[in-house]
C-alpha cells in the first residue's frame, strides 16, 4: 500500500495563562499567581500529543484567542505512512514537529503584578513500525509500534529584567529551562483498500495510545507526563474526471472524510473533544515516467468540531 507524505500546519491558540500587567521593583521578590508549572509542562506535552500520530483533522487546523485574535500555538509538521510492498508487508510511518507555544504567566511581590511574556519552542519526531496480516480481500489488520522523542525549550529572555533576582524555583523552569520526553506506545489499524482502474477505495479505522514522559535533562522543577490517546476513522474516494488525462494518466477527482475523537489528556485540551474533516481535490497520476513521486493531490478541507471550525488546503504525494 502506497499513503501520503502531507505538510501538516496547525495554529492553536489555549486559555492556560492568566493575563494581568502592572509594575514591580527589582527589589521584590515575585512569585507566579495562579500558575502551575508542573501543570502547563503536563499540558505542554499533551499539546505534544496531537502530533505523534498522522492525523488529517489535525493537519490543518486554526483556533484564534476569542478576546484577542491571536494565536497562541504556531505548530508546522511534516508527516506520513506507506507499506513497502505486497511481498514485504512492512509498514512504516513518521512525522517532524516543531511548535512555538505563547502562553503568559503572571508574577506578584504580593502587592503589584507583572505580566511575564513567555515562548515555549518544542521540536519532536514520531514514527511507527507496523506489519499487515491479511484478513480478508482488500482488507489487512494492522498493529503499530509507536515511539516518539522531543524537546520543549523557554525563554523568558524578554522578561528577563524584572525577574533576575527571582528565587521561586518554578523560574528556573520558565527563565530558559528544557523538558524532553518520550513516547511509547502502540496502534491497531484495520485497513481497507480495493483500488480498481474505474475508481480507489481506501478506509482506515484506527486506535492510539502513546505514553509521553518527561527525562534526562529535563528541568528538576517540572516532570510531565501525558497520554496521547485517539480513536479515529478516515475515508478516501478516488476516480478519473470523465476522460481527462494528464501526464498519459487519468485526472482524478478526490473526495475524503475523516472523524477522530480524541481520548484521555487529549479530550478537551484545545477545547474540543472530536474533529471531523470533509474534502475534495484533484489527483495528477505520474506514475508512467520513472519519477520519486507517483501521485501528487490538492484537497481543500473542512473541518469542524466542539467550539471550532475551518478550511485548509492540503498537498499531498505518494510514492
Amino acid at each position: 500500500m502506497f499513503r501520503f507524505l502531507q505538510y501538516r500546519h496547525l495554529v492553536c491558540a489555549t486559555a492556560l495563562g492568566v493575563c494581568a500587567a502592572a509594575h514591580a521593583d527589582d527589589e521584590r521578590r515575585f512569585k507566579l499567581v495562579d500558575a502551575n508549572v508542573q501543570e502547563r509542562a503536563n499540558g505542554v506535552l499533551a499539546l505534544m500529543g496531537y502530533t505523534v500520530v498522522p492525523d488529517v483533522t489535525t493537519s490543518s487546523l486554526s483556533i484564534n484567542n476569542v478576546s484577542s485574535g491571536d494565536a497562541g500555538l504556531n505548530m508546522t509538521q511534516l508527516g506520513g505512512g506507506a507499506t513497502m510492498s505486497q511481498s514485504v508487508p512492512v509498514y512504516l510511518e513518521g512525522a517532524l514537529s516543531y511548535a512555538r507555544y505563547d502562553p503568559t504567566f503572571v508574577a506578584t511581590d504580593g502587592q503589584e503584578e507583572r505580566r511575564l511574556p513567555l515562548k515555549w519552542n518544542s521540536l519532536s519526531a514520531s514514527g511507527g513500525i507496523g506489519w499487515d496480516f491479511p484478513i480478508a480481500e482488500h482488507l489487512v489488520i494492522r498493529p503499530i509500534f509507536n515511539f516518539a522523542v522531543g524537546q520543549v525549550a523557554s525563554d523568558v529572555t524578554a522578561a528577563k529584567w524584572y525577574v533576575e533576582r527571582q528565587v521561586d524555583r518554578e523560574f528556573n523552569f520558565l527563565d530558559g529551562g528544557a523538558l524532553s520526553a518520550y513516547g511509547l506506545g502502540g496502534s491497531i489499524m484495520l485497513d481497507y483498500e480495493d483500488l480498481q482502474p474505474e475508481r480507489d477505495i481506501d478506509i482506515e479505522l484506527r486506535y492510539s495510545n502513546i505514553q509521553l514522559k518527561s527525562f534526562g535533562n529535563s528541568d528538576e522543577s517540572v516532570q510531565g507526563t501525558s497520554t496521547a490517546e485517539s480513536a479515529s476513522l478516515w475515508a478516501r474516494y478516488r476516480a478519473p474526471i470523465s476522460d481527462w488525462s494528464l501526464l498519459d494518466r487519468p485526472f482524478r477527482y478526490v473526495l475524503e472524510f475523516a472523524q477522530t475523537q480524541f481520548i484521555g489528556d487529549l479530550r478537551g485540551a484545545l477545547g474540543f473533544n472530536y474533529l471531523t474533516s470533509i474534502g475534495a481535490g484533484v489527483e495528477l497520476d505520474s506514475s508512467k515516467y520513472n519519477v520519486l513521486v507517483t501521485r501528487t493531490r490538492l484537497v481543500t478541507r473542512y473541518v469542524f468540531g466542539n467550539n471550532v471550525s475551518g478550511i485548509s488546503v492540503g498537498l499531498a504525494c505518494s510514492f
